[in-house]
């Protein structure tokens, strides 16, 4: 009789696209999440935590078909009696559901109704360098007000978040322009109407921080060579019809009423250009008056995020600074958030147009670029570790602990094997730990504990001679009564 096959152990490894995040990342992000929640707090928007799965239907936009049923999303369809139920997906941003929960709730929830939401969020797209099929969102947004104020003070608080997470004025900068200003160009065009040849164009447009306004002009009328020597067709646009966009695209000057005079010029006599521009205005007035210049957030119409997606006012925070790739090369860290106004969206579920405007933070990218600018240290401290010289003194080791948590500092007992001291050392080593405590019998009887300065130990050893090792002892005798004390000295010193 043969034998029953055993069944095979699981690999152990992370899914394609998806990573695990350990203590010093998950602390990192949640203190990140608490300083931004705090700013958007401070200006009146209330949290909201809805479900992670959404019906597809809901989420509208990655509909199932027959080829691939979860495109876009991670979708499964439930099994009612007919073997047919709804299709469900795991979210793929933060402002979907909102529009869901607004609709849902919307005769129980004030008017505007201002949220903000943080969390997980799925996408089902081909993983890369840094870029996951999980990551986190932080967004907040205003529903059910058309006034360009709001869409101001997004710009304002997405300008006062930055600055308070540790990114300084200077380093980054909310970039702000108007989707119905690029309809008016297109309009100006000649492409009101032409659904195909609009969405070529702002295909194009799309582009223009990658090839600049030479290659937007070779991609609109008659096509380019790219870098690697392939020729890519072109729009097939005749270079007047190409003047609007360049013009569109070129517009910015140096103040604030140049380019608007400019973007005027782009959209001709287009009602809705016009309308756009307006729109422009009026957030840069509003601005203004609460002392947000053109350092910090300017009217840039090379913005042109969400093609398909915002109906009025886009923004973008981009960080200025400088950062090495992975071959060495000087580069722009890029954009970190995004946002604009979506007044479309809700009306997929009410039939009624709700006006709503909001903004996303990308926050990994975040947190990278504050290791980055070493905003957030490289390794984070550990708990204060309390050894254990015997193991049937366990209780007095616990009392010791509990002072010093009582006092606010983290803290720990050693509770490995303890017969070898050394390891208990190296224990504390691995945790990042800042200081050892050490009661063996001795000191018990003459009512004493050694503290040992585990940062200050480590710098020392790894230069320091034997007589500059004397001078500068990093191991200290105190009373017990004096624990807590010289505890928070020595912590206070390695800050």
């Amino acid at each position: 009789m043969a034998k029953p096959k055993k069944q095979p152990r699981p690999k152990a490894v992370t899914p394609k696209g998806f990573r695990d995040y350990f203590g010093q990342e998950v602390t990192q992000r949640t203190e990140m999440l608490r300083a931004i929640a705090d700013v958007y707090h401070q200006y009146g928007f209330d949290a909201l935590e809805s479900s992670a799965v959404e019906t597809v239907e809901a989420l509208g936009k990655f509909l199932p078909d027959v080829d691939r049923p979860n495109e876009g999303v991670f979708a499964w369809q439930e099994v009612d009696e007919n073997d047919k139920g709804d299709w469900m997906a795991l979210r793929y941003d933060l402002t979907a559901p909102l529009a869901r929960v607004y609709a849902q709730h919307r005769n129980d929830l004030p008017t505007p109704y201002r949220r903000y939401a943080m969390g997980p969020v799925w996408r089902n797209e081909k993983p890369g360098p840094g870029r996951y099929r999980q990551f986190y969102q932080c967004d907040a947004d205003t529903v059910g007000t058309a006034s360009m104020a709001a869409d101001a003070e997004i710009c304002a608080m997405l300008s006062d978040t930055l600055e308070t997470v540790g990114i300084p004025r200077g380093d980054y900068l909310v970039r702000v322009n108007n989707r119905k200003v690029l309809n008016g160009v297109l309009e100006a065009m000649g492409l009101g109407e032409d659904v195909a040849a609009r969405d070529n164009v702002l295909r194009t447009i799309d582009k223009f921080d990658k090839v600049g306004e030479q290659g937007v002009r070779e991609l609109l009328t008659t096509g380019r060579l790219d870098a690697s020597g392939a020729f890519i067709d072109g729009v097939g646009l005749s270079e007047d019809q190409a003047e609007p966009v360049i013009a569109f695209l070129t517009s910015k000057a140096a103040e604030t009423a140049g380019t608007l005079a400019n973007l005027r010029a782009a959209v001709g006599d287009s009602k809705i250009g016009a309308d756009g521009i307006a729109e422009l205005e009026q957030i840069g007035t509003l601005l203004d008056a609460g002392g947000y210049g053109a350092d910090r957030i300017e009217i840039d119409p090379s913005v042109v995020r969400g093609l398909g997606y915002y109906t009025g006012p886009v923004y973008e925070a981009e960080l200025t600074f400088e950062i090495f790739d992975e071959k060495g090369r000087k580069r722009q860290f890029g954009s970190v958030s995004g946002g604009g106004r979506y007044d479309d969206l809700v009306k997929r579920f009410t039939g009624q147009e709700v006006p709503a405007t909001g903004v996303s933070i990308g926050v990994d990218r975040l947190l990278a670029a504050l290791r980055e600018k070493g905003r957030i240290a490289a390794q984070a401290t550990g708990p204060v570790v309390v050894t254990v010289m015997d193991r049937d003194r366990m209780a007095d080791y616990q009392a010791m602990v509990a002072e010093l948590r009582n006092a606010g500092i983290r803290a720990e007992v050693y509770l490995g094997n303890p017969k070898n001291f050394g390891n208990q050392l190296k224990y504390a080593d691995k945790r990042n730990s800042p200081i050892a405590v050490i009661e063996g019998g001795d000191e018990k009887a003459s009512g004493i504990v050694q503290i040992k300065d585990l940062i200050l130990g480590a710098k020392i050893a790894e230069s320091a001679t034997l007589e500059e090792w004397k001078e500068r002892p990093s191991q200290f005798e105190v009373s017990r009564g004096d624990l807590v004390a010289k505890v928070r000295e020595i912590l206070d010193s390695q800050d």
